[in-house]
């Protein structure tokens, strides 16, 4: 069953291995050395170095549209023979945001609220970071419907790190 996973930096080699992954999204601080898990081959992993901001902040690089293009092109390509793992330095932000994202791409027709819903109850603390969400929506011509969505979900529990979940891409959210 095609599945995403979404975790923390500290638990990307145990969800590689124990899910079966063999394609990995990075999103994390550009200068953060992220090793590659043997299971994933080099081209298989996507790095997109950037900041868990939502405005220009000296010191940090701001999501930018090139970014979503670039997990946009990695999602469309995985082929779903087996599971991706998505992660960020906590698996709370940017990860959770990317999941959406990919999952609103896979699925055209999902309804956007529902969709953001099921990421609540999945992950108690999923905050999805905002600039990638309203990026997300532009790209994929949401109107806005990714932006309320993930808006009316509200912040997420506090924590240091995120609990690890998968989103079932199987499944359509279609309410």
């Amino acid at each position: 069953m095609p599945r995403i996973h979404v975790c923390s930096l500290s638990r990307v080699p145990e969800t590689v291995r124990a899910v079966g992954a063999k394609s990995l999204v990075t999103l994390i601080n550009a200068a953060t050395h992220v090793p590659r898990p043997p299971e994933i081959a080099p081209d298989r992993h996507l790095f997109v170095g950037l900041s868990d901001i939502t405005e220009q902040t000296d010191g940090h690089i701001l999501p930018e549209s090139a970014h979503i293009a670039q997990l946009l092109t990695f999602i469309r390509r995985w082929d779903r023979a087996e599971p991706l793992v998505i992660h960020c330095y906590a698996g709370v932000s940017r990860s959770t945001a990317a999941a959406y994202i990919a999952y609103c791409a896979l699925h055209p027709d999902a309804d956007e609220r529902a969709t953001a819903q099921r990421l609540r109850a999945l992950s108690p603390s999923a905050t999805p970071n905002a600039r990638l969400v309203a990026l997300g929506d532009v790209h994929l011509r949401r109107d806005g419907r990714m932006i309320a969505a993930i808006a009316d979900i509200g912040r997420g529990r506090d924590c240091f790190e995120g609990e690890p979940f998968a989103l079932d891409i199987a499944r359509r959210e279609n309410a």
